[in-house]
């Protein structure tokens, strides 16, 4: 049974950084993909960052704009999401996604797994 468990979110002053962290569980060895995804009220979920778990080849969306690094901790089986020059527009539900079975890596229609989000909140 496959489980990701997102952590590190919460309030910080715009400027500051966050560092989220998903433990997930249960993928196996293969190489798949795994992702962080946001989504504020009243907006549609959109892309992050991903990293291929094999490669480790990070893909970047547009909102992480050069401010924020996806790395990952295989022993530990954890993937981070480094956030820095946090902005008001950056307060979103973070969520973590695994295992993309078709379509882009930074879509969230073709992910399998997904954990409950953590909340990150920007104040300016």
């Amino acid at each position: 049974q496959v489980q990701l468990v997102e952590s590190g979110g919460g309030s910080v002053e715009a400027g500051g950084s966050l560092r989220l962290a998903c433990a997930h569980s249960g993928l196996g060895n293969g190489d798949t993909a795994l992702a962080w995804f946001r989504q504020a009220p009243g907006k549609e979920r959109e892309g992050v960052a991903a990293i291929r778990t094999r490669s480790n080849s990070p893909w970047y969306g547009r909102v992480a704009a050069g401010r924020f690094i996806i790395s990952q901790d295989s022993d530990r089986k954890t993937v981070y999401l480094q956030m820095n020059r946090l902005k008001s527009e950056d307060s979103a539900m973070y969520f973590c996604a695994a295992d993309l079975r078709a379509g882009d890596i930074m879509s969230p229609g073709g992910y399998r797994y997904w954990g409950p989000g953590t909340q990150v909140t920007v104040s300016s």
